[in-house]
């Protein structure tokens, strides 16, 4: 089959290329990749996976075989699925148990930017509880992850305060729901209920010592690459202790299909908007990994399969 395969001696580590076909097992799906979606984590495996290898998380498409064991949606039907990877192959082998069928108003490109974007937000505030009233923190809230929590967030009837460190980056998360946009947490004064943070790094630092007790630090990303350092004794002395709280989408904490048809129906009411950043055939793999990894990208890049 084709594939975006790991090629250490490229940009980006990607390249349009050959690889075997999948073999189902008895839960799994075969299913014909349209479209997927380009998540941070795959840079990194990219520039350390083995030459050759088929990477990627997120997938939409058409089943053209349906499961031995029976289960699962039938052949032709329209799926978006996660796992570990093959993402990246124009077929793919899904467990049952990681897909949903993705209703005729979604568009399937759109539908493939969600298992670990918008699932990873909807986790991340699904843990910190009941969101109405409370104040929210989002950081990275330009990004995929980010775009997610922030009109999650919102629909749970929080107040939303999004971080965002350019005037361009501020109106995009302004539109998506925001109650506020700042450029950095210190800039914040008032007590949080709870921290969706996708950066890491001092922001994470700031961004704790702003919660109030009780409340918690949903950690999701680290685009900082940097070191979080906490100043000494903030984490004693309260009876009401606050928490960090690590947050992996891909983890069996979570009811995958229950999660993904949840979100695929907020799309097609058109509560829930996917926001597309970049979005081309999948042979400019390259094009997409410089908006994303050059921090440019406002939400998600979509591949399309061709």
């Amino acid at each position: 089959m084709r594939a975006l395969i790991v090629d250490p001696g490229v940009a980006g580590g990607l390249r349009l290329g050959e690889a075997p076909d999948p073999v189902p097992g008895p839960g799994q799906l075969l299913v014909e990749v349209r479209h997927t979606s380009l998540n941070s984590a795959e840079l990194y495996f990219a520039q350390r996976g083995a030459p050759g290898d088929v990477i990627g998380f997120d997938s939409a498409g058409v089943v053209v075989r349906g499961a031995a064991d029976g289960s699962g949606p039938a052949v032709g039907s329209r799926v978006v699925g996660f796992g570990e990877g093959g993402g990246f192959g124009a077929l793919r082998a899904l467990d049952v148990a990681d897909v949903a069928v993705v209703p005729d108003e979604v568009d399937l490109g759109e539908a493939a930017t969600l298992p670990v974007a918008a699932g990873t937000a909807l986790r991340a505030l699904e843990q910190a509880g009941p969101l109405l009233g409370r104040r929210v923190l989002v950081t990275g809230a330009s990004g995929g992850v980010g775009g997610f929590a922030v009109q999650l967030a919102a629909l749970g009837g929080a107040y939303v305060i999004g971080v965002a460190g350019s005037e361009d980056g501020a109106r995009w998360v302004g539109e998506l729901g925001a109650s506020e946009v700042v450029a950095g947490a210190d800039e914040v004064k008032e007590p949080l209920d709870v921290v969706i943070d996708a950066v890491g790094g001092a922001q994470l630092v700031s961004a704790y010592g702003l919660l109030a007790p009780g409340g918690s630090l949903q950690s999701v990303g680290w685009a900082a690459g940097r070191d979080a350092v906490l100043p000494v004794g903030v984490t004693l002395g309260s009876s009401t202790p606050k928490a960090i709280v690590s947050v992996y989408n891909g983890g069996g904490l979570t009811d995958r299909q229950a999660q993904l048809r949840r979100l695929l129906a907020l799309v097609g009411d058109g509560r829930l908007r996917v926001p597309v950043g970049w979005r081309g055939p999948w042979d400019r793999i390259a094009e997409a990994v410089a908006a994303l990894s050059g921090r440019s990208l406002r939400g998600k890049a979509v591949l399309d399969v061709l």
